[in-house]
């Protein structure tokens, strides 16, 4: 990924802030297809209003246009590249690695401006999420935390091996939601990778909802935002 692509996301980025000045932010991640513009939308409208903090600034990002497996290789906003969409596959570290080096550009754009790694969450929805516990658990394991709506990681992911590797004697917080009645992510995959995650010594809240689809519902998000505000609260 070229420093100019990076540039691009700089550019390219929504931002929802409700003060000038933000002692903490939120990365959020769009899902496949999306962008940040259509995440941030839909959030909006699940809430009745905007994924708003007084003093967190939340960014949206889009994903630039690539060639996309599961699309028969044709052109689609999506964080990396993939066979299929399935857990038993190996991951295509090219795309994920490139990727993690342009959003990584982002999240130091907010370190420069006084915002430290430990007051950063990164997250996201779907293909978002699975991004988002790449860069927080192999790129920037000093973030303040990280969260995977209706996402997961494959089995053999490296997510898990650099996990094992290191033995890190603290990792960020990871915080996960899951619809039973979701087509495109199977729960059982979800739940796998909150299992392991925990295994491997990351503290994961993993929460259920019974009959939801692949998307997103007022009560997680509601949950999402008490979980933020523990994790980066009012400065003192």
């Amino acid at each position: 990924m070229t420093s100019n692509l990076a540039k691009h996301y700089l550019k390219t980025c929504l931002v929802a802030q409700t003060q000038k000045k933000h002692t903490a932010t939120v990365i959020f991640l769009h899902g496949s297809g999306d962008t940040g513009e259509g995440v941030r939308a839909w959030v909006r409208d699940v809430l009745g209003q905007d994924f708003a903090f007084p003093h967190i600034k939340v960014i949206y990002p889009t994903a630039p246009e690539r060639p996309y497996t599961p699309m028969m290789g044709h052109l689609s906003t999506v964080w990396f590249d993939r066979r299929k969409i399935a857990n038993n596959v190996p991951e295509n570290l090219d795309s994920v690695d490139s990727m993690a080096d342009a959003l990584g550009q982002l999240i130091n754009a907010e370190v420069s401006q006084g915002i430290p790694k430990e007051r950063i969450v990164v997250g996201g929805f779907s293909m978002g999420g699975a991004m988002a516990m790449h860069l927080g658990y192999r790129f920037h394991h000093d973030l303040a935390g990280v969260f995977a709506l209706s996402s997961f990681l494959n089995i053999d992911s490296a997510v898990y091996k650099v996990l094992r590797e290191q033995q890190r004697s603290t990792s960020p917080p990871l915080f996960m939601c899951q619809g039973t009645a979701d087509p495109l992510v199977m729960p059982s995959w979800a739940e796998t990778t909150h299992t392991e995650m925990k295994q491997l010594g990351v503290s994961s809240e993993f929460h259920v909802y019974k009959g939801l689809f692949h998307e997103m519902c007022k009560e997680e998000l509601l949950l999402l935002k008490e979980w933020l505000l523990k994790h980066l609260p009012f400065p003192q």
